[in-house]
């Protein structure tokens, strides 16, 4: 055995080129934070989510009009993206069997349809972007209609800056007048009922030209049955849910868009999957009142942190009912406000 001494090392050269290392490109490539610009990306609008896979619209209304599949680019791995956003799309947009391109963008979103698990989550999902229009569909009968959730699909819509819009099915079976007397304060809301010889088509399908509407709607209330009557070749399964277990055959599994072509012109019919319960843990109570334009100027002069709720002391809202200075319909439209907010006081 031989031990080096400090004389030695002093004779001893050593090379880097001697150190054996294991290549690894992907460590010893420069780090940037600069991403592509990717100028040469078309904007397309997202039809339907699937597995990680995006339907998408190119060319909207163009004369090369082409639905294509698209997966997501590495960078928006965070970035949600859901039925009704406008993406950008590059890579290859022919739409032959086999391509996919690749979506690097979503672009500002005009509206965004959302909900929560339950109240207090304030983790929202977001069910439809660019949407303006929000038509909740209810039977009067088989299931039996559900107020309090017809009341937070009003509140998501009014949060949205949503138009509401409200079918009644399955009307042969039962009046709905006593449920509808329940939304008699909200001028906004348009209602239609409908049955099996009734089905009002035509009124419907005016509204839905020119607009993005989102139908909504406990599972076995008939939505299906209207998206297929509204859009004939849009074939949405139908079937039956026990209404009393609410087990059985949920029509719809997804949100898919569905083009609306009508005598009044074309629009889009979003068709959501049927729900229990939404959740409204991330919406600001605040916008409720915004939306009663008359009742929010008058509960300017209410005591700081007035809830308008009927137990609330002073509240300038309420006084202004009982003077009678809010016309006929003022106490209807208090009730009906005190109704959403109630909401979050539960």
């Amino acid at each position: 055995m031989s031990w080096l001494t400090d004389d030695d090392d002093d004779d001893l050269e050593f090379d880097e080129a001697d150190i054996r290392m294991r290549p690894n490109p992907r460590a010893n490539r420069p780090r940037t934070k600069r991403r592509p610009a990717h100028a040469d990306a078309q904007i397309a609008r997202v039809l339907g989510v699937d597995r990680g896979r995006y339907t998408v619209l190119i060319d909207e209304d163009g004369p090369d009009e082409r639905q294509i599949l698209a997966s997501r680019a590495r960078e928006l791995r965070k970035q949600p993206i859901v039925n009704g956003d406008r993406a950008r799309v590059v890579g290859d947009r022919t739409g032959d069997d086999g391509t996919l391109a690749r979506i690097v963008g979503i672009e500002e979103r005009s509206s965004l349809l959302r909900r929560s698990a339950d109240d207090t989550d304030h983790v929202e999902r977001i069910i439809v972007a660019n949407a303006d229009q929000l038509l909740i569909v209810v039977a009067a009968a088989d299931p039996e209609p559900r107020p309090r959730l017809v009341d937070r699909y009003l509140i998501a819509a009014l949060d949205a800056g949503m138009h509401p819009m409200l079918v009644v099915t399955k009307t042969d079976l039962a009046d709905p007048t006593a449920f509808l007397a329940h939304f008699e304060g909200l001028d906004d809301l348009e209602v239609f009922t409908s049955g099996l010889e009734t089905m009002p088509v035509g009124p419907i399908g005016e509204r839905l030209a020119g607009h993005s509407t989102v139908f909504v709607g406990h599972s076995g209330v008939g939505k299906s049955t209207l998206v297929n009557a509204l859009v004939p070749d849009a074939a949405r399964a139908i079937g039956h849910v026990n209404v009393v277990t609410g087990r059985g055959r949920h029509t719809s599994s997804s949100a898919v868009s569905l083009r609306y072509a009508g005598d009044g012109g074309r629009g889009w019919v979003i068709d959501t999957p049927g729900v229990r319960s939404f959740g409204l843990g991330h919406v600001d109570p605040a916008n409720i009142l915004r939306a009663y334009t008359d009742l929010a100027a008058v509960a300017e002069e209410c005591p700081r942190g007035c809830t308008h709720l009927p137990d609330a002391p002073d509240c300038a809202i309420a006084e202004a009912v009982a003077e009678g200075r809010l016309g006929e319909r003022g106490a209807a439209r208090l009730d009906s406000l005190q109704r959403l907010l109630a909401t979050f006081a539960t």
